[in-house]
């Protein structure tokens, strides 16, 4: 059984940054789980971030640990929600969570859509330059989720697997997305998997149709 800590933020005015709701706090207690994700949780940027393939997002606890081995100068700073995570557990991983899969978490269903696309934001508000390319290319990236079904939740609710939909991994998707060059079977691999994103099936046709992969450093470094 895997016990989530669960967080939510509001979006803050940053002084020289555009706004964001990255500076989440954890929710003691039951919280409802709407269409977009937890009561009172919000997203600046609903181009990339929230909606409904978008709704929670999920960052691994343990990835915390290792990050603190690479920057002990800054340990301090990795410990969640640092990432801006909805939900954080101890035993989930890119590797035993797969595109597609569906948990009960109390009376709600969420499903995992795509990976996290690491940006640069994570670089800024955690003064670290070179932290989301570092997570793209170590694949602890996390995760999110769209809402299956809506309900009453808390954190001492498991998340309990349901169904398997897919045999992507998220640590296959991550690969296929940003470790591998142009591979057209592993794009048509991942846009088959069930309940994979609208936002992911558009990226891996747009490489389709284009022959080639998107520039990530927009993203990676906000250039």
């Amino acid at each position: 059984m895997h016990y989530p800590d669960v967080y939510i933020g509001t979006i803050e005015q940053y002084p020289d940054f555009s706004p964001s709701a990255i500076a989440k706090r954890q929710v003691d207690g039951g919280i409802a789980v709407t269409p977009f994700g937890l009561e009172g949780d919000q997203q600046a940027e609903k181009s990339y971030h929230g909606g409904a393939d978008r709704a929670l997002c999920h960052f691994p606890r343990e990835h915390y640990a290792w990050l603190r081995q690479q920057f002990p100068e800054e340990e301090d700073r990795f410990h969640p929600p640092a990432f801006g995570e909805n939900l954080s557990t101890l035993g989930m991983t890119e590797d035993n969570v797969f595109i597609g899969d569906i948990f009960r978490w109390g009376e709600t269903l969420i499903q995992v859509t795509q990976p996290r696309a690491p940006c640069y934001k994570l670089n800024h508000f955690l003064d670290c330059q070179n932290l989301s390319p570092l997570l793209q290319q170590s694949g602890r990236c996390g995760w999110l989720y769209r809402v299956v079904g809506t309900g009453k939740t808390s954190g001492d609710r498991p998340l309990e697997l349901l169904t398997r939909n897919s045999e992507v991994s998220v640590a296959e998707a991550i690969s296929i997305a940003f470790h591998m060059p142009f591979d057209e079977e592993q794009y048509r691999r991942l846009m088959s998997a069930a309940g994979i994103s609208a936002s992911w099936s558009k990226t891996m046709q747009m490489r389709l149709v284009n022959r080639k992969i998107e520039d990530f450093g927009r993203r990676l470094f906000g250039k």
